[in-house]
């Protein structure tokens, strides 16, 4: 029987196959896109021409020491592609991201991509979103009155579960790349993703959120039986 590793390296390998010389892409975070990037690294060094945006400084520090050529969205404002894990994905491809602590640049780089293609073992795949705690990401100010708001927001939408900050090193919270705090939601389920995103966006503490709806055009699923595709309707 295949290992989780082993199958994040299959659909990462997977998805070098979409990837053409002269390509911008965007490189995701978490430990299925770091195969990726490690694969890319491997071709950018038997010739392969891209250049690329990483959504995280970890994926950065990593593309530096392959020698991938790296550039900014200042400088190359829109991207072929873009290729990254996700912590659940559901049959529409809607999916939660943001368990790495990247959500905001990763849903930005994604954005600024004519295509993302998204890179999954199967335990992934869920038939609704929340199992996984949802990443939402607040600035520092008035972070109780925040967590207070979002809490009260989500209930209207059917969302109930215990919102807590995430703890990063020592006693000191978890702190992103751009220096803010990130809440981890844990609904176990979500009714409406579409109504709970926008409702998110409503509040002011909040940046952004890790409900990714109909970003993905596709995404590559590594399984027991295999690597297989499945697409968003109408992408």
């Amino acid at each position: 029987m295949l290992k989780t590793d082993e199958l994040k390296e299959s659909a990462a390998r997977a998805a070098l196959d979409l990837v053409t010389d002269g390509m911008r892409l965007g490189l995701g975070t978490g430990s299925t896109a770091a195969r990726f990037v490690a694969a890319l690294g491997e071709q950018v060094a038997k010739g392969l021409n891209v250049v690329c945006v990483p959504t995280s400084e970890a994926t950065r520090a990593q593309a530096e020491r392959l020698g991938i050529p790296l550039t900014t969205l200042d400088e190359t404002p829109q991207l072929d592609l873009t290729v990254d894990g996700a912590d659940e994905i559901d049959d529409r491809l809607r999916m939660i991201k943001g368990g790495g602590g990247a959500l905001l640049r990763e849903k930005i780089v994604a954005t600024a991509s004519d295509r993302m293609v998204v890179i999954v073992d199967e335990s992934k795949l869920v038939t609704a979103l929340g199992l996984f705690p949802l990443p939402v990401e607040v600035v520092r100010f008035g972070l109780m009155a925040t967590m207070r708001l979002i809490e009260a927001i989500a209930a209207e939408t059917g969302c109930h579960g215990a919102i807590t900050l995430r703890p990063g090193p020592g006693d000191a919270p978890f702190v992103t790349d751009q220096g803010n705090l990130m809440l981890d939601c844990a609904f176990g389920n979500i009714p409406e993703p579409e109504v709970l995103a926008f409702s998110l966006k409503r509040v002011p503490g909040v940046v952004e959120h890790g409900l990714f709806l109909g970003l993905a055009d596709l995404a590559i699923v590594a399984g027991k039986g295999g690597v297989r595709a499945l697409r968003r309707a109408g992408a």
